[in-house]
């Protein structure tokens, strides 16, 4: 049985969500994949860059790095050997990706693997990140990024090995997806958008969704990933969605076609051009027939042609998962130490070799 120590850093709805999954699954994981898991430590903000933490029973307010320092030299004092892992869940941010860039560098300079479903790591520093994590020979996964959990990144990582993404185009975005679905059936703006607001799917201020910043961020992940790309959302040409793009809507209804928020990004010699925009969509193209708070995303391989991967329902639940999956990937991927080696002792007290 393989125990991981879990360190949470944020600790909103999809943290406790995943908590909940943990003990929900807590017999399938140990008889399945030989998992147990706890949690050892919780920081949550405050003010600025100090936290409340809990740790051991222990209540402090220090700074997330230093909590993440003092929590791995914990680990390394038990002999832990790669049993921590920290489960980064803070909101993005899109001017720098921080704090969730230096959590994740902290935790894998201390020792610790990270999983988050926050896109700032993966669209502002993956490549550095991912070096990071070679060299302490930890995991650094990302799967609750996009797409709420559906498997994207491990689909290339794990089941398409030689072939070569060269680009993709697709709606990652639900609340803009659900906002356009209304209004092009005649939908105010402001009322769609309080509806997803009060599902809890768009945020209190939604800037970072209409405006087209979570796509972007989404954007930059993906191409940084699946196209080996070294951009930022602020790489991403970005318009994002506006009361006023409802005319634009109906009339592309009204021309037999879907008004859709797509996120792009393909090869352009040795750089690679990502975009999100409003573009009207044939009714005959897949990313045209997603709706409400549907996604969709289509690859485009040399090998494979197109792959889509469609999400018809996706939330806090699916995000969730995201990391509980990222977790078994670094149980089940990790050698296991191995216990040190005993010798037997014959009659006469000698050790038997």
């Amino acid at each position: 049985m393989t125990t991981l120590d879990l360190l949470m850093i944020g600790y909103g709805h999809v943290a406790r969500r995943f908590v909940e999954l943990l003990d929900e699954r807590r017999e399938a994981l140990a008889s399945g994949y030989g998992i147990a898991a706890r949690v050892v430590g919780i920081a949550t903000r405050r003010d600025g860059p100090r936290y409340v933490v809990r740790v051991f029973g222990r209540t402090n307010t220090v700074s997330s790095a230093a909590f993440i320092r003092e929590a791995c030299a914990r680990d390394r004092d038990a002999a832990g050997d790669g049993r921590l892992v920290v489960v980064e869940t803070t909101t993005l941010d899109v001017e720098r990706g921080e704090p969730a860039v230096t959590h994740v560098r902290t935790a894998l300079a201390g020792g610790a693997h990270v999983v988050t479903a926050n896109k700032g790591p993966a669209a502002f520093a993956c490549s550095r990140l991912l070096r990071a994590a070679a060299r302490a020979k930890r995991r650094f996964l990302f799967e609750g990024a996009v797409m709420d959990g559906v498997p994207i990144f491990n689909l290339a990582r794990e089941t398409l090995p030689a072939v070569r993404v060269s680009g993709f185009r697709g709606v990652v975005n639900s609340t803009t997806n659900y906002i356009l679905t209304a209004m092009e059936n005649g939908r105010a703006f402001d009322e769609a958008l309080s509806e997803m607001q009060a599902r809890g799917i768009a945020e209190a201020n939604p800037s970072l969704d209409i405006e087209g910043w979570d796509a972007a961020a989404k954007t930059a992940a993906l191409a940084n990933v699946l196209l080996d790309a070294n951009i930022t959302p602020h790489d991403v040409d970005r318009t994002g969605i506006s009361p006023a793009t409802a005319g634009l809507a109906i009339d592309a209804r009204q021309s037999r076609r879907r008004l859709k928020l797509v996120a792009s990004a393909a090869r352009k010699g040795r750089s690679v051009a990502a975009r999100v925009a409003p573009e009207p969509l044939e009714e005959h193209d897949l990313l045209a027939r997603i709706e409400g708070q549907q996604n969709a995303l289509v690859l485009q391989t040399d090998l494979l042609g197109d792959i889509a991967i469609v999400q018809l329902g996706g939330g806090l639940e699916q995000t969730a998962y995201a990391l509980l999956s990222d977790l078994v990937t670094i149980a089940t991927s990790t050698p296991r130490p191995r216990p040190p080696a005993r010798r037997g002792r014959t009659r006469g007290g000698r050790a038997r070799r």
